[in-house]
């Protein structure tokens, strides 16, 4: 076991959060104004506010399924960050986990009324709503700028551990101004993949458990947190090598896809076609494992498409 941990390519001397490799690097600082600066704010607002509300949800309700939770708090943040965001730029569109309704053509149809904006703002309040409800440590605010249909921008929050990732097309990622990188993991079996199973029991779970089947006897283990966000966070800092989730939607994944790859990684569909913000079905990885991971789902019929 010991020889085997200690072909690990993703090291602690390569590693950005390394205390000992920060004196290395020059901290990086977000202007008090501009798109990044505001998305900051307003993460770090709602998620302050989430925190405090944890474990006093009074009312609790379901979207597509009684799995699909949602919360006065989910609904309350969303209002929030809507402010927080308008009060500095007032023509812009934003698209709100809790402004669409439920359903796969409902959520087609908003993103294509978004994409009409040239600024359009991707908003999920709390990605992870039921670990939320049930006080599991594993949700975040997600928040990105989509211009003229790029992403531009990604944050997301975690206030239970105070982690602030952030994303700025062309300027790298970074988790507290500490630059970020993707794992250098080149070796399957010694990967440790995250995934997701999405409330959606009759179309997207089917896929994820054919996924799950054919790739975790390949694989050092696979973990399914409940928050796609911050599962995308993770394989940017380098904690997963690699992620992937059937049926998802532009807010779950939009913030979390650009911090991939401000971090050296790479995010395709399941098929292995470049990410669109329309993208349902996501591959996202260190770059190195990222052909097996898309060609494990094909072979197991588990790309959802």
């Amino acid at each position: 076991m010991g020889e085997r941990l200690s072909t690990r390519k993703w090291s602690e001397d390569m590693n950005p959060l390394n205390p000992e490799n920060r004196k290395e690097r020059e901290p990086y600082v977000v202007t008090s104004k501009g798109h990044t600066a505001a998305a900051i704010n307003a993460a770090a607002k709602a998620g302050e506010w989430i925190k405090s509300r944890q474990g006093q949800v009074k009312e609790l309700g379901s979207k597509t399924s009684a799995q699909d939770l949602v919360t006065e708090v989910d609904k309350g943040v969303e209002q929030m960050i809507r402010r927080l965001i308008l009060t500095h730029y007032p023509d812009h569109a934003i698209l709100g986990e809790e402004g669409v309704q439920p359903g796969t053509d409902s959520v087609a149809a908003a993103l294509e009324e978004g994409r009409q904006h040239e600024y359009l703002w991707i908003v999920d309040p709390i990605d992870g709503t039921t670990n939320f409800v049930h006080g599991f440590p594993f949700y975040c605010v997600s928040i990105a700028l989509a211009v003229k249909g790029e992403l531009t921008v990604g944050v997301i929050y975690d206030p239970i551990r105070d982690e602030m990732f952030v994303a700025e097309k062309g300027k790298g990622a970074y988790m507290h101004g500490v630059p970020t990188s993707v794992s250098a993991e080149t070796v399957p079996g010694d990967s440790l993949i995250a995934m997701g199973f999405p409330p959606d029991r009759t179309f997207a779970q089917p896929a994820n458990m054919a996924g799950l089947q054919q790739i975790l006897p390949q694989v050092r283990g696979i973990r399914a947190g409940g928050s796609a966000a911050l599962h995308l966070a993770y394989v940017a800092v380098g904690r997963v090598d690699g992620y992937w989730e059937v049926g998802l939607s532009p807010w779950d994944c939009a913030a979390g896809v650009l911090l991939v790859k401000e971090s050296g990684g790479k995010v395709t569909d399941t098929l292995g076609n470049p990410y669109d913000i329309g993208t349902r079905h996501v591959v996202a990885s260190n770059g190195k494992i990222h052909d097996y991971l898309v060609s494990s789902l094909k072979e197991a019929k588990a790309t959802g498409l």
